[in-house]
């Protein structure tokens, strides 16, 4: 992946990036503890997001929460160009104490209602606003005024779609959907996927491979994707690295330090993140 620019401040992130040649073994599935606003620019590329697949066209936005699992999914060798901006929920509640500008984040289930096409918006320019905030050259205090006032009103432009859809959007239910919210509902006491799979009638073999094709993940890979997740937030918030562990369903501490130091590339006591 090659980013062409990127800006990070306290709490805010925003890249613009382009990868020439993608394969898609290179693009996991993932998630973060900060909120997320994806622009697609260009490429032949589906989004999953907890399983929902949404195919993309130029222009469109997808929003993200924390703990949101989800990846691209690329076609070979085309051109993938795209922005993220990603941004601690306290930003926004600082000058928005009743969230308002948060709930097409947080208002729906997990993976419905992501995807936001250019219609929707109006005639914000987007693409201009998202280039002329990742390749501004201003001072540090110049670049975060840019960032919160470009949150402020992406997030008011797309609060207002939010309103014209309607809860009916949000209602869409289905297997995986059912699956999902189970997972995560019982993220931290699942002992196995055999056990996951016995509740929806499946076998561990017909489950695991439904669900990484849904995903982009095995089950257990998704599973201790998350608990790793919810503990580096708990550290990061003052816990220690054993509490958030056992908070987070790792009966085993040194299998918790071994995977959290292969993913995040450091020790779990390490708190900068």
């Amino acid at each position: 992946m090659d980013i062409l620019k990127e800006h990070r401040q306290n709490g805010i992130y925003a890249k613009h990036a382009v990868t020439e040649r993608p394969d898609d073994r290179d693009f996991l599935m993932h998630l973060h503890g900060s909120a997320e606003i994806y622009f697609f620019v260009d490429g032949k590329t589906d989004y999953i997001v907890e399983g929902t697949v949404y195919t993309l066209r130029r222009g469109d936005v997808l929003l993200i929460r924390p703990s949101e699992s989800h990846k691209p999914r690329i076609t070979a060798g085309v051109r993938y160009e795209r922005y993220n901006v990603n941004f601690r929920e306290s930003l926004i509640s600082s000058v928005d104490p009743e969230g308002r500008l948060l709930r097409p984040f947080f208002d729906r289930s997990l993976g419905k209602g992501n995807l936001y096409r250019a219609s929707e918006l109006g005639d914000l320019p987007l693409e201009r606003m998202f280039y002329e905030l990742c390749h501004t050259e201003d001072d540090d205090y110049g670049i975060r005024l840019r960032l919160l006032s470009f949150l402020l009103r992406v997030l008011e432009r797309i609060g207002e779609a939010y309103d014209k859809r309607g809860a009916a959007d949000y209602d869409e239910g289905d297997r995986l959907s059912e699956i999902v919210e189970y997972i995560n509902a019982h993220l931290f006491d699942t002992e196995s996927v055999a056990e996951v799979a016995a509740h929806f009638y499946l076998s561990t073999s017909q489950f695991g491979r439904v669900f990484k094709e849904a995903t982009g993940a095995s089950p257990w890979d998704y599973i201790k994707t998350k608990r790793l997740a919810a503990a580096r937030e708990l550290i990061k918030n003052g816990k220690s690295a054993s509490d958030a562990a056992a908070s987070c369903g790792f009966n085993d501490y040194s299998a918790f330090y071994r995977s959290y130091v292969k993913r995040y590339g450091h020790a779990p006591t390490e708190r900068g993140v």
